[in-house]
This record gives structure tokens, sequence and C-alpha cells, in this order.
């Protein structure tokens, strides 16, 4: 009876060692990536681009910037919470540095326009970069590359950090869902309506226009 209770409790041990370890590794991956919260206009573009640069290990559509909490798209679209449609860039830094995302970042939005981007309109579809004390210093660099590369002031601003609230599970993912949806061109999958918004809304001509050959994503 007593080495039965000394071999369970061995094993028990054993076992509490083992996810110990487990939580300490799941930690250290946690803590290895880094997330960035830029204003680029529709977050489903923003999405649908950084989603496709390696080391970027998520991208979540969703608002900050406004003094609403909880808000939904409906309140956001409004123009009265304050808030941002914007989109959080978890990455690992191993693989792409801070400066690669700030850089693509500019390089994919009008930095000219204040009054929203491309085709959508209002105060909560113009651009911004959301940095901490840990990542201003690299947004100023990176807002100082863009305006040398292109000879003139820009105007998407750095601002402090601002409680993040992810969007409706609907946008997530927008860009490249199956699920239809009616759209004023008929029946149409979400990735189909959302290349038809994108064409329509002159978004990469117009980055085209800026960056030329520099622009990360236009066409994409």
């Amino acid at each position: 009876m007593l080495r039965t209770f000394t071999d369970t409790k061995a094993m028990m041990l054993g076992a509490a060692i083992i996810l110990g370890v487990m939580a300490e590794c799941s930690q250290a991956k946690a803590a290895g990536t880094e997330t960035l919260v830029v204003a680029g206009g529709c977050f489903w573009c923003v999405e649908s681009d950084f989603e496709k640069v390696p080391g970027v290990v998520e991208v979540t559509s969703g608002y900050a910037g406004g003094s609403t909490k909880n808000p939904t798209y409906k309140d956001v679209s409004r123009g009265n919470t304050g808030h941002l449609e914007v989109a959080a860039i978890e990455f690992d830094p191993s693989e792409v540095s801070r400066a690669e995302i700030l850089d693509k970042f500019l390089r994919s939005v009008d930095v000219f326009d204040d009054g929203g981007q491309f085709c959508d309109r209002g105060f909560h579809y113009t651009t911004a970069i959301f940095a901490d004390s840990t990542q201003r210093a690299d947004a100023e660099a990176a807002v100082a590359r863009a305006e040398a590369a292109l000879g003139r002031q820009i105007v998407t601003p750095i601002r402090d950090p601002a409680p993040f609230y992810a969007a409706e599970d609907y946008h997530q993912d927008y860009y490249k869902s199956q699920t239809r949806v009616l759209t004023r061109f008929g029946a149409k999958t979400k990735a189909e309506a959302y290349k038809r918004y994108r064409s329509a809304c002159g978004r990469d001509k117009r980055v085209r226009a800026i960056w030329g050959a520099a622009a990360p994503f236009a066409g994409s």
C-alpha cells in the first residue's frame, strides 16, 4: 500500500513537472511575439495584406482610439465613437522586424489623405500608428524614412497606445471567407465581394501612384 502511494505520488509529481514545462514553453512562445496596432482604412485590406507577410502570426481586425467601450461596427461607422478601424498585427521579431512591419504599413496606405482612405471617407477610416514606449522610436524612424522617400511630409500620425476591441467575428478573415453574402453584384462569397470592393475602391491604384515599385501589396 505504501509503495503504491509512493509510486502514485511520483507519477503525479512527474506529471506536474511536465505540465509546468509545457506552460513555460507556451508562455515563452507568447512572449516571443509582438503586436503593432495600425489604422489603414478598411481593416479587411490591412488584414489581407499582412497575413501574407512571412513572420506575421495573426492579424485581427478591430477598433481603437475612441472613448466608447466595446464598440460595434455600426457604432464606429456612424463616426461618433472616436474609434478608428484598426488591425492588430502580431508578428515574430525573429522572422520579421518591427521596422519592416512599419515600412510595409506606410507603403500600403495613402499617407497624404487625412480625410479617410480611398473610397472610404470619414475620420474612422483615417490612418495611424499606435505605438507604445518601446515602439515609438521605430515608428518615428519609419515616418522619417517615408517622408525622405517621398520628399514631403505625411499625415499619418503616431498615437499613444489605446484599448483594442476586436471587431465582430464576421469581419475576421473576410478576404478569404467562402461564406456567401448578398452584394450589389449578386450573391458572392465574402472573398469574391472583397476583391470587387478593393478594386472598385481604387486602393491599389492610388498606392501604386504614391509608392510605385516600393508598394509591397498593391495588386495583391
